[in-house]
């Protein structure tokens, strides 16, 4: 006779336990055991040790099978974190499991031991891993959400779906108390029905809740300085790049900006890398959505901004629409205060469209979907990649399945309450989709194609590229681990059609994207790796995490505008923009999905923490260490420099970027 001793593990919160009996069996090279059952009270949080006899040793261990038997009415559900087995051999097995049992169910668990396709030779491993995947396309499934658009998921309700990809049950109460607090605000202060212009800036400031960043906006909204910074450090750093010559449609002359320029000409500080340019060229022709049936109105604005001797990126010349004409002038920073006011707001509005269904709808929340469903479908539970990955899939599916009933379908609030909602929504996602390409989702790659390199006070950049270079590091390492040569890379069958599913249903075999159909090489492997986690973790917080700080305060940030775009100069005042202005409807209740959009849950975990123990081996846990070291260096060093700075940029602190698109 031999011991093996059986350690299990409960999840920690109170009603992740059960006192029904719970059985198991074990599969090694050389034997498999009986079904043994442990009989204990296992308590939330509790770890629990068992000795199980057998007559022989089973060999290296393959696989653990648990069954959930229960034998009372009560504790119906339990989550099991991991069992870990010690052989008679004295060798420790760890078994992750990570997920709740529901009565009945047995589920087969693999070691923690990362393996490829081709070194997992045993037939109960090869068969294990096969089925795993099968069991797994079943019930995660494509399903084509509009033509010209990634795929989804195959689900319109998330209760559906298993337990283990929803929202755990803390952040479950949170986001529905949270939104329900929303809601109870809106009855209260009396204004969510009303359509009513505003009455004076002051009367849109008593409206506004208040911290440092919102108050900072609500003093220098209207100031050129703070306008030209959000370009590069606000919601949406994507939109500027490099001006070496001016479009033809943006026939701004010397004569108009060379006041600006202290007397240098538009050529000069082109070729001195001085002048920038934000094209909004994917809004043209879009039609306004009809909010409270309001017509309200786009614009598709060109911005022309220089970066002063003082390294302060000014706006000098703005277009709001694509075509020049008489009734489309360029307006300049010496035109009146309100018509400059006004354009800036047009603009700002025009942000709001393209920062929320490209930069943040599509470029994190809809590309996360798409690697969160190919993981999934591909990527067995010992596939080191699985075991790198999945923390960076946590929550999306629940959140994007909530944004598609909540935000952008024919009654969500963007529909509602936007200038982009309805059929101009879906247009402009397909248009950003078309243009999608993998070097535009590679932040050193973004950064060099738009001239950005040596921009000042770009915090974006700046923090971003250090994070990217810590993710990239760590990538690589821990590929580099797996992946003994290029040869590996290309005989991984599961890699492959990982890969191969992500260019088809996410990227829709579109080769002009640049993004790889199969890997050839380590390299390619660990850019593209990069690339995802990075897309989740950080590029996800840069642009989400800012929504309330820089849209807290409606005219830096509406959602709508109800009244066409100036075609005259001289023509605007205060009444004027006022009247432009979303009315007091659309204001609060806009403010409040923005609000409820960027409030982090109790259950909130940083990039580089790993709740479950995946890995259990001494190099990937070592490589883990390194990572949330890099981190956490990274962390302290911005978190110094931001108290220097009169407004922090505080969206890429590692501690403020979350694993993955929770929210």
């Amino acid at each position: 006779m031999v011991i093996y001793t059986v350690t299990v593990y409960t999840g920690k919160w109170l009603t992740a336990g059960t006192f029904n009996p719970i059985l198991i069996q074990l599969h090694g090279t050389e034997d498999g055991s009986e079904e043994h059952t442990l009989n204990s009270s296992f308590s939330g949080g509790s770890v629990q040790e068992f000795k199980i006899e057998m007559r022989k040793s089973l060999g290296e261990l393959i696989t653990l099978k648990l069954t959930f038997k229960p034998d009372s009415f009560f504790h119906k559900q339990w989550f099991c974190d991991k069992l870990s087995v010690n052989t008679p051999e004295g060798v420790e097995v760890l078994f992750p499991c990570y997920r709740w049992l529901d009565f009945d169910e047995g589920i087969i668990l693999r070691t923690a031991k990362a393996s490829l396709v081709f070194q997992d030779t045993n037939p109960i491993a090869q068969r294990q891993r096969k089925r795993q995947l099968e069991e797994r396309q079943k019930l995660f499934r494509w399903r084509v959400y509009a033509q010209g658009l990634p795929q989804i998921i195959d689900c319109d309700n998330f209760e559906t779906l298993p337990a283990e990809v929803q929202f755990s049950k803390t952040k479950s109460l949170e986001f529905r108390l949270n939104f329900l607090n929303e809601l109870a605000a809106l009855q209260t202060n009396g204004k969510g029905k009303d359509r009513s212009s505003w009455e004076s800036f002051s009367e849109i400031k008593q409206e506004t809740d208040k911290n440092k960043t919102i108050e900072y906006i609500q003093e220098h909204w209207d100031e050129d300085e703070f306008f030209g910074y959000q370009f590069l450090n606000g919601l949406n750093p994507m939109m500027i790049q490099r001006c070496s010559k001016l479009p033809e449609n943006f026939p701004v002359t010397d004569d108009m900006v060379k006041d600006f320029l202290g007397g240098s000409s538009l050529e000069q500080e082109m070729k001195n890398g001085n002048i920038f340019l934000s094209d909004y060229k994917i809004l043209d022709g879009l039609a306004g959505n009809v909010v409270s049936d309001r017509q309200q109105y786009l614009t598709a604005p060109l911005v022309l901004l220089y970066c002063n001797p003082q390294a302060k990126m000014m706006p000098i010349a703005i277009q709001l629409g694509q075509k020049p004409s008489k009734e489309n002038p360029i307006f300049l920073p010496s035109d009146s205060k309100d018509d400059w006011k006004l354009v800036k707001i047009f603009v700002r509005s025009a942000e709001f469209a393209v920062h929320e269904v490209d930069v943040h709808l599509l470029r994190t929340h809809l590309l996360s979907e798409v690697f969160t469903v190919a993981t999934l479908r591909h990527l067995p539970s010992p596939h080191p990649l699985f075991k790198l990955l999945i923390p960076h899939t946590r929550y999306t599916f629940q959140i994007n399945i909530l944004a598609r009933n909540q935000l952008i379908n024919d009654k969500g609030a963007i529909t509602l309450y936007s200038g982009i909602g309805g059929e101009s929504l879906g247009n402009l996602l397909k248009r950003a989709t078309a243009s999608l390409t993998y070097s535009s989702l590679c932040l050193p790659g973004n950064i060099l194609e738009r001239g950005l390199e040596k921009v000042p006070s770009y915090y974006y950049r700046e923090h971003g590229m250090k994070m990217w270079n810590i993710i990239n590091k760590f990538v690589a390492a821990l590929l580099s681990h797996c992946y003994q040569h290029d040869a590996h890379v290309q005989k991984d069958t599961e890699l492959q059609c990982w890969i191969s599913e992500i260019f088809t249903n996410g990227f829709l075999e579109r080769e002009s994207s640049g993004i790889p159909s199969s890997f050839q090489t380590l390299e390619e492997l660990i850019k593209f790796v990069t690339m995802v986690i990075f897309t989740a973790s950080a590029q996800h917080a840069a642009v989400n995490n800012g929504q309330y700080d820089f849209g807290g305060w409606m005219p830096n940030y509406p959602s709508a505008l109800k009244k066409p775009p100036p075609k005259q100069k001289g023509q605007t005042t205060e009444d004027t923009i006022l009247e432009t202005l979303p009315d007091k409807s659309t204001t609060v209740n806009a403010m409040a999905v923005l609000r409820l959009l960027t409030k982090d849950s109790a259950d909130y975990y940083p990039l580089g923490h790993f709740p479950e123990t995946l890995f259990d081996e001494e190099v990937p846990c070592m490589l883990i260490e390194d990572f949330q070291k890099d981190l956490k260096e990274l962390s302290d060093l911005i978190e110094q420099r931001n108290k220097e700075m009169e407004l922090a940029y505080t969206y890429l602190s590692p501690r403020n970027v979350a694993n993955s698109v929770t929210i």
